[in-house]
């Protein structure tokens, strides 16, 4: 196992042009955070950057339903050699590109030295191709989950009003802050009533992380609850493009703006450095 986080860490000398990946993340499910996710990739698309959403949601992977298609492979197949990343890549609205990665996506802690240079070779490319690669992770902080939230260079974490979301992210929270201080961290307040109940939950969070971790999050803003939003959902179409005039779909294009107009927490690590984080989360 450390021979091959070893060999990983080796690889990512070879670095080239580098992508900016964005992990979006939550404590619990049933907060949003894929339909988030999806949306922000639409969102940064409006803004002619060149996007790839990942789905590395082992347990629940569905950004797919939200954009209605349906993938044939994964990276599981990427990594098995049965077809190349370019093979996985599916096209969506706005021409996102998306990669599913299903449950394959845990073997990358077991590929040997050889199928491990293949694998991460072919996401060099990626370097090129796109700005932004925006990672839909799993809820909770279990180490698969957390090994992809950990190795990004921005974090956001989405939580609710909900009394146990809040709970939940402070706990994600504070692993993120004890272990990823290399990244940029931003909460997201969805399902919220008015911008008010976000601010205050946004404010909760931060005072206790000011208190028992001397440190907080920077809050990136809030999604309120709508009709709309669940009508997209149900019609297996994106709020941004179902109902681009809603508070849900102006809230999320705001940040994104946040997001585009400033620059990560370090200089965005590429493919290579990213699969070392990994990879070296996965193996402690």
């Amino acid at each position: 196992m450390r021979d091959q986080a070893a060999e990983l860490r080796r690889l990512v000398a070879k670095k080239g042009p580098s992508s900016r990946i964005i992990a979006v993340t939550s404590g619990k499910g049933g907060v949003g955070k894929t339909n988030f996710a999806v949306n922000l990739a639409l969102a940064l698309r409006q803004m002619d950057y060149r996007v790839v959403l990942i789905d590395v949601d082992l347990g629940l992977a569905n950004a797919d339903i939200i954009l209605g298609i349906t993938p044939k492979y994964n990276l599981g197949h990427v990594m098995q050699g049965e077809k190349t990343l370019q093979e996985v890549i599916m096209e969506g609205p706005l021409g996102l590109k998306i990669i599913s990665g299903g449950s394959g996506i845990t073997e990358l802690a077991n590929l040997d030295g050889w199928r491990l240079e293949a694998f991460v070779s072919s996401f060099e490319q990626l370097n090129q191709e796109f700005d932004y690669v925006i990672l839909d992770t799993g809820a909770g902080v279990h180490r698969a989950v957390m090994s992809f939230v950990l190795a990004a260079t921005d974090i956001i974490v989405v939580t609710t009003p909900e009394p146990t979301a809040i709970t939940d992210a402070y706990g994600l929270l504070k692993i993120i802050h004890q272990r990823a201080g290399h990244a940029k961290v931003r909460l997201v307040v969805n399902m919220a009533k008015s911008p008010a109940e976000a601010e205050t939950v946004a404010e909760r969070l931060n005072s206790v992380l000011r208190e028992f971790v001397r440190w907080e999050v920077e809050y990136a803003g809030y999604i309120l609850t709508e009709s709309q939003v669940v009508r997209a959902i149900a019609a297996q179409q994106p709020i941004l493009l179902s109902f681009p005039s809603s508070m849900a779909s102006r809230s999320i294009k705001r940040i994104a703006g946040v997001l585009a107009g400033e620059e990560g927490a370090s200089q965005p690590m590429g493919f290579r450095g990213f699969f070392a984080r990994v990879s070296g989360f996965l193996h402690i």
